[in-house]
């Protein structure tokens, strides 16, 4: 079996290394995505305060949940449940809020047999909950300085979601709960990656966005003879347009991506 390269943030991408290996999966991990505090905690702050104007809040990621979570101001005591709301958009982010504190009975999350967890499978479960008035909070991450959009993710994902809560009457305030930066890598470091993209391993991407960085930091690198697993079809179409030569989708949860990396040669 090939070896797997997990290019989630550390924090994910450790549990995940974890589980493949457990499966039988020689896996290792490549963060292509650092995370970090933002520079600014006051809107952040502003939120907290504010909560009880919302109807839901929604968490793009578990990075968003814990970052989220952690600066909950001292003394803030806040019971969720109706009419608050906690979206998410995968097992992941929803287990986030179950060890934040957030009783199962008060998120709201796509099937775990859904075929796709993103923004758009979330509207199918949550869009009945959006009336005129309903107001949406969504906790996310930004880029930093200089970081450079991914052709394929323009107007797509979450800036949809937005279209679509606010084309049913509601309204979204959109808070940055922590911030998504390249990663720094060493001569050596770059080397491993350039001898990843010919070995055979196959390559996991969940975020376009760190396959992007991946791109910058490596400009000249031939992916031809790579394979990559996507898991959403709009990362697939970045890794062809990358060049990888072999790309497959598959859904985040472990049973699936260890048959796909099984399945192919």
């Amino acid at each position: 079996m090939p070896r797997a390269i997990v290019t989630r943030p550390a924090k994910e991408a450790q549990a995940w290394v974890a589980d493949l290996r457990a499966s039988g999966v020689d896996a290792v991990s490549l963060p292509l995505i650092r995370i970090g505090p933002v520079a600014d905690g006051v809107p952040l702050a502003q939120a907290w305060a504010q909560l009880n104007q919302y109807d839901a809040i929604m968490f793009v990621s578990g990075n968003a949940v814990r970052h989220f979570f952690a600066q909950q101001p001292p003394g803030t005591i806040h019971s969720w449940g109706a009419p608050l709301r906690a979206w998410v958009t995968g097992p992941g982010s929803r287990s986030a809020l179950k060890t934040c504190g957030v009783a199962a009975d008060c998120i709201d999350a796509p099937a775990v047999e859904s075929t796709q967890f993103d923004s758009e499978a979330l509207w199918i479960v949550v869009r009945s909950q959006v009336v005129p008035g309903t107001r949406v909070l969504i906790i996310r991450g930004s880029a930093a300085i200089g970081a450079q959009a991914t052709p394929s993710t323009s107007g797509t994902g979450r800036d949809w979601l937005v279209q679509q809560i606010e084309a049913a009457g509601g309204t979204v305030d959109l808070v940055a709960a922590y911030e998504r930066r390249a990663p720094v890598w060493s001569a050596a470091e770059l080397e491993w990656v350039a001898q990843a993209a010919v070995d055979g391993s196959v390559w996991i991407f969940s975020s376009a966005e760190g396959l992007g960085y991946l791109l910058q930091s490596a400009p000249h690198q031939d992916w031809e003879r790579a394979r990559a697993l996507a898991t959403h079809p709009r990362i697939a179409l970045s890794a062809r347009q990358a060049g990888f030569g072999r790309v497959q989708e598959t859904r985040p949860v472990l049973a699936d991506i260890v048959a796909s990396i099984e399945s192919g040669p």
